[in-house]
């Protein structure tokens, strides 16, 4: 067995899941439950199948979003893998649980839009997501002006009142 690092290719500002599902009808029904959940969401969706053909399956709303799901899954080529890209304004935080609540998802790796290394495992049968470097190493413990900065930039941009 051999372990490498994936990284995931994508612009700075693009949030995007990373996940594990069972089965091949995983690409239609992230699909639907997310046009269903934000109507209007601008996304693309890619699956490493598992089985059978083996191909990266594809669907989105955005072309641009498409092809990096489509390019960053066959970089992962790990069963049963799926990523979500969302276009600019789109965040994961308004459909994360509504992925989880799809009955093929079997887990989340991350959902962000930090630079994420995806650890991967190969063997003669094939490969598999092991887990993921998000972001960066943690440089100290929050203080007041940390704490300060939180709840002010959390108000700022709407996520919590007053």
């Amino acid at each position: 067995m051999q372990l490498s690092l994936v990284t995931i290719e994508k612009p700075e500002t693009i949030n995007f899941i990373l996940g594990q599902s069972h089965f091949i009808k995983t690409v239609e029904d992230i699909h639907e439950t997310l046009v269903n959940h934000v109507p209007g969401i601008r996304f693309g969706l890619a699956f490493c199948e598992a089985s059978g053909a083996c191909l990266v399956r594809w669907s989105g709303t955005d072309d641009a979003m498409i092809e990096l799901a489509k390019q960053n899954a066959l970089a992962l080529s790990s069963g049963h893998a799926f990523i979500i890209f969302l276009a600019e304004g789109f965040y994961p935080i308004n459909i994360l649980n509504a992925v989880k609540n799809v009955p093929e998802v079997a887990r989340i790796f991350c959902a962000t839009a930090n630079p994420v290394q995806v650890i991967v495992a190969e063997s003669d049968q094939g490969r598999g997501i092991m887990g993921v470097i998000d972001g960066f190493k943690s440089k100290g413990i929050e203080d007041d002006e940390g704490i300060n900065w939180r709840k002010g930039f959390l108000r700022r941009i709407g996520y919590k009142l007053g």
